[in-house]
């Protein structure tokens, strides 16, 4: 089954670490943006588990065309194709469901889909994915399952998301399979809240010099 899903690797090789942001108000949605852009970070991901997340990813991607903006938290084909008309450039979800994997061969945008096991990845694999969100990474088996998986499978690439900290990230980003770890510690809601900018440029400093400097 053909899908875009290949179109996925260049935009995960742009920075080692995605942010995962669940943005409560529209207002503070350009200047999380600008401050995580600022600090080198380019693919934000916005999850849809707020009211305003359409608009919070339209209000990024009409204002800030250098960003990459992924939806997070997709699960139907519905949210899907909005993510898309709201502007996201790819998708995220944590499963793969035989709707969603239908949907790849017809869908705008390319979708990123969560694996925890073996079999899950194969599944994925033979609706076409190359590219896979391993979910939630820390508690199905982290860096070690990771490693088992690249011998057999060592055309998979991951994007690690669930439980990766400033701690671990590194021990995450130097396998061969990862191309970058999906993290919700960007945008705390302590710095969110003070309109601490340059608190979140900061933060994606440090998490840009985990593995050095990404160029598209």
């Amino acid at each position: 089954m053909s899908n875009k899903n290949h179109l996925l690797q260049p935009m995960l090789n742009i920075s080692p670490v995605i942010p995962v942001l669940v943005i409560e108000r529209t207002e503070d949605a350009l200047p999380i943006a600008q401050a995580l852009l600022a600090g080198g970070l380019r693919v934000l991901e916005i999850t849809l588990r707020t009211a305003n997340a359409l608009e919070v990813i339209r209000e990024i991607s009409i204002n800030l065309p250098e960003a990459v903006v992924a939806a997070g938290t997709v699960t139907t084909p519905k949210q899907w194709h909005a993510a898309a008309q709201a502007g996201a450039q790819f998708v995220v979800s944590p499963g793969l469901t035989a709707p969603l994997a239908h949907e790849a061969a017809k869908a705008p945008v390319p979708l990123l889909p969560g694996v925890a096991t073996a079999s899950e990845l194969m599944t994925a694999a033979d609706s076409g994915f190359e590219c896979f969100k391993l979910f939630p990474a820390q508690h199905v088996g982290g860096v070690g399952l990771l490693k088992s998986l690249h011998g057999p499978f060592p055309h998979a690439v991951f994007c690690p998301t669930g439980g990766i900290t400033p701690d671990n990230a590194q021990s995450y980003l130097a396998l061969p399979n990862v191309a970058c770890v999906g993290g919700s510690w960007l945008a705390p809601g302590k710095l969110v809240q003070a309109q601490d900018w340059a608190g979140l440029t900061e933060l994606a400093r440090q998490a840009v010099a985990l593995k050095g400097v990404y160029s598209a």
